[in-house]
């Protein structure tokens, strides 16, 4: 085996084993310990964070931030890389915020010459348009820890409807959509799933005290977090123009049945908590949509229109 082959593959070989021993190596590789040595010599020289530990029961192992072999990209494949990252840069919270910049700029600076020239020539040509929020979501990176590691954390949290709140929740996934992100956790204080936004999030640590739950399949967790509580029956019909803005919302899109003439309906459970956010969505919509239930929305849309045609008196 070419010795350029062989740190290749040794590289994936300890990125896999995290903990090994020269001898297991050498015996893999059917070199001898000192050759293997060596070569862990030069993969420490290259970045390859080892870390040795004296004695009989000792050896090399991994440290936590592991270095990944190198990837052959084609030209196409690695402009799509390159697209997809730089693409994040509209979101002013990432969960990996500081790797993604250091990613991205390496990948563009072993690229070569000339298809960092076409990237620059793409650059104002292509763009992921993202709302620009103001606020920031700082605890991202703990919450989406909590969810892959299955761990409570206890949060500070602040809504609209309740001011600021002390919560412990166990957090199943996180999700940006119309340039917001979003928690799906279950709520030790309401007992059920919940949708939380991570910019009202001010802080989150773990709460080693609290047992976690078996939460199961991820989107049947979405789906619990979904259910309306104290439901009230929404029916409206949208014209195709009001199809086309609600398709939009990434909330509102299940809730759809379009026709084939791009008109639709909507004919769904939501909580009566919500009918002061349908209200100034539905004032929103305009002409586009006719609202046929429930009464008590209705109300609250006639009630806000007046209000607002008293300002202008």
């Amino acid at each position: 085996m070419p010795k350029s082959q062989r740190l290749m593959e040794l590289m994936m070989a300890v990125n896999r084993k995290r903990r090994f021993k020269v001898q297991e190596l050498a015996d893999e590789f059917g070199v001898s310990k000192r050759t293997i040595l060596r070569d862990l010599q030069e993969l420490s020289e290259l970045g390859v964070p080892l870390y040795s530990e004296v004695g009989p029961n000792g050896g090399y192992q991994v440290l936590r931030e592991r270095v990944l072999p190198p990837i052959a990209f084609t030209e196409e494949e690695a402009v799509a890389m390159f697209f997809a990252v730089h693409a994040l840069r509209h979101y002013s919270s990432l969960p990996f915020e500081a790797e993604s910049v250091s990613a991205l700029k390496k990948f563009y600076l072993h690229m070569p010459g000339d298809v960092r020239d076409r990237i620059d020539s793409m650059k104002n040509r292509v763009d992921f348009v993202t709302p620009t929020r103001r606020g920031d979501a700082p605890c991202l990176s703990v919450i989406l820890d909590a969810a892959v590691h299955q761990k409570v954390l206890l949060i500070e949290y602040e809504s609209k409807e309740e001011g600021e709140s002390c919560r412990r929740i166990q957090p199943v996934c996180i999700y940006a959509n119309n340039g917001l992100w979003y928690c799906t956790a279950y709520c030790f204080l309401r007992e059920g799933f919940r949708v939380f936004r991570c910019d009202r999030i001010r802080e989150a640590i773990d709460d080693p005290g609290t047992v976690p739950l078996n939460l199961g399949d991820i989107r049947q967790s979405r789906r619990d977090a979904a259910e309306p509580s104290d439901p009230i029956r929404l029916r409206a019909q949208l014209s195709r123009a009001g199809v086309q803005r609600c398709e939009a919302e990434l909330w509102l899109a299940p809730m759809l049945q379009v026709r084939d003439d791009g008109s639709g309906t909507i004919d769904r459970d939501v909580s009566r908590g919500d009918i002061p956010f349908y209200t100034e969505f539905f004032i929103g919509l305009g002409n586009e949509a006719v609202l046929e239930g429930p009464k008590e929305l209705k109300e609250a849309i006639r009630q806000r229109l007046a209000e607002m045609l008293a300002r202008y008196q």
